[in-house]
């Protein structure tokens, strides 16, 4: 089983996470923990990833998939993977159902959590980051509507794309999420 995790900053994704991968035993890949790890383990990838952040530019589609297909090919122990903020483009899209298909694997359900902005603003502030001020939790919104937002309409219309209402409590997400798929 291949789930994607897709919704703004703010939205739950890793609380769904968290829980889902539990649930269904699936490996968890988060491109934020990849890079992490792999910047932290000095890696080819995590060092020319690193340049790129360092400079503070998005990392690349090429680097950012050749990190999820590396991952990919060395846990396919479990039930599945569950992919939370990748993919993030048109491109990455693609570059997955590419590295799916060579895998005899495919993406059973995208699932998008659905929360206003004014409640992701809210959420942001509250959780405490230095970097969660309001004018960078909104440019950030913006980054993610003009970047991100294009791949739900790729997936609804491949019939992947579930609509999940992330405004309620934790449980009830879940809950929602577990009876959509």
């Amino acid at each position: 089983m291949v789930i994607v995790l897709f919704g703004p900053p703010g939205a739950g994704k890793g609380t769904q996470a968290d829980l889902l991968k539990e649930k269904l035993d699936l490996q968890h890949l988060s491109t934020g923990d990849i890079l992490r790890e792999e910047v932290g383990n000095r890696s080819e990838l995590g060092l020319s990833a690193k340049k790129f952040m360092d400079a503070g530019e998005l990392v690349t589609d090429e680097l950012i998939i050749e990190m999820i297909k590396n991952k990919m090919i060395s846990n396919h122990k479990k039930n599945g993977f569950l992919l939370d903020g990748f993919p993030r483009t048109i491109s990455q899209a693609e570059a997955l159902d590419e590295m799916l298909n060579e895998n005899s694997l495919k993406i059973d359900k995208v699932v998008s959590l659905e929360v206003e902005d004014d409640d992701l603003i809210e959420r942001l502030l509250l959780r405490g980051r230095n970097d969660d001020n309001k004018e960078t939790i909104t440019n950030r919104l913006e980054v993610y509507k003009n970047q991100t937002l294009p791949i739900k309409e790729y997936y609804t219309q491949l019939g992947l794309l579930i609509r999940i209402k992330g405004n309620d409590s934790i449980e009830e997400v879940f809950k929602n999420i577990i009876k959509s798929i």
